[in-house]
């Protein structure tokens, strides 16, 4: 008996080292909605993340989903968010460290998983993005699987990213319908670099950056589009550097071209994060009140987000904000719903990030906790209060 378990073990091994390994495919079967992109996301209302946990990088495997500290998502979990209020999550999921093999396979353990919950947010009857996370590697390229968004490293960005939408697509297909979308990537940018968060025009790296985020967003599109199916139809969220406003603001990016039926009723979306005013929203210590000032700031950005891209026919998602706990609820709640509620009025659906740090503390930023997940309570049902109310 050992003898035969040893083989068996090595006939696995083999395979995998082999590239044999097969991945996971979509079987099901359902229909598409044919509806726009606008009702779409007005439709999603409000929406919600789950940080910090198949993001995790902390290690490989399926251990990996509680590396940074996020207990193991349960049906119970999601069903809970959903009975809250909320009718959206953005499941952000990194890949890189769960490749097995040199043809780029992914785990297909990890991919089972991650078809798992969303499985369970659809039957809760969620919407789900979908997405590829923290694979954007520092600026010196390793042995580690990723991208990087210069043009030294396109070609090995390309075809790392290109094979894990392609897997993607092939877990991901005519079982799932519109509910399902997809967003190419989440903040790519160049890591490790002075320009990592800011954008200096007068430098030849930033056009080459950026340059190089419109090319991959092309080609991205075009893979999915490609796998055929319910894929051919599939919403997609698109996002320039460091998913900022700014970066899509600017005259270098642009949206990429999607199929000839869709040029009437774009079915792509872009998607920007904002944690603004950062002051108030981000920086320790920051801004601990909140002021007209910084209403003001919020609303010229959601402006200008709708003149060039709503206008143009571009539905806008916000995938990630938040304010940061500084021990004033009182102003983070009153920001919520200004936010929330502002972001509606233009149109757009908002993603609060949760990444489990609920308490305050004033020497350390990002804490962005505000559903407990293991009592399926949130920790402050005053923020859950402002954003359900104000996202109808």
């Amino acid at each position: 008996m050992k003898k035969i378990v040893g083989i068996l073990t090595a006939v696995l091994v083999l395979g995998i080292l082999s590239g044999c390994t097969k991945s996971v495919k979509d079987s099901g079967k359902v229909s598409f909605a044919d509806v726009n992109g606008f009702e779409l996301v007005n439709d999603m209302e409000c929406g919600w993340n789950l940080g910090n946990t198949f993001d995790a990088t902390g290690s490989s495997g399926l251990e990996a989903e509680t590396s940074w500290g996020q207990p193991s998502t349960t049906k119970g979990m999601i069903d809970a968010l959903a009975a809250s209020g909320i009718k959206s999550i953005r499941i952000p999921v990194s890949w890189h460290n769960h490749i097995i093999d040199k043809n780029l396979t992914v785990d297909p353990a990890w991919m089972e998983r991650v078809k798992t919950v969303v499985d369970w947010a659809l039957a809760a009857d969620m919407y789900v993005i979908l997405n590829t996370h923290h694979d954007c590697l520092e600026n010196s390229w390793s042995d580690d699987y990723g991208y990087y968004v210069d043009s030294e490293n396109y070609e090995k960005s390309e075809k790392y990213l290109t094979r894990i939408w392609s897997q993607i697509c092939n877990a991901f297909n005519n079982g799932y319908g519109e509910k399902l979308i997809f967003e190419i990537w989440n903040e790519p940018r160049a890591r490790g670099t002075e320009y990592e968060w800011w954008n200096n025009k007068n430098s030849s790296e930033y056009y080459d950056y950026s340059d190089n985020v419109n090319k991959l967003n092309q080609k991205l599109l075009n893979t999915i589009r490609g796998s055929g199916g319910n894929n051919k139809k599939r919403f997609v969220m698109i996002t320039g550097l460091q998913a900022s406003p700014d970066s899509a603001l600017a005259g270098e990016f642009q949206m990429p071209e999607d199929l000839e039926e869709y040029v009437e009723n774009p079915h792509i979306i872009l998607s920007v994060h904002m944690y603004s005013p950062y002051k108030f929203a981000m920086e320790t210590p920051g801004d601990i009140h909140l002021t007209n000032l910084h209403k003001i700031e919020v609303n010229n950005i959601f402006n200008q987000l709708e003149k060039k891209f709503s206008y143009a026919g571009y539905p806008v998602i916000v995938g990630e904000y938040g304010a940061t706990n500084k021990g004033n609820l009182e102003d983070r709640v009153e920001w919520f719903k200004y936010f929330v509620s502002a972001a509606r009025e233009h149109g757009f659906t908002c993603f609060v990030w949760d990444n489990g740090q609920a308490d305050a503390n004033p020497n350390e930023g990002e804490r962005f906790g505000f559903f407990n997940r293991v009592s399926g309570k949130w920790y402050f049902p005053e923020i859950q209060q402002a954003i359900v109310e104000n996202c109808k």
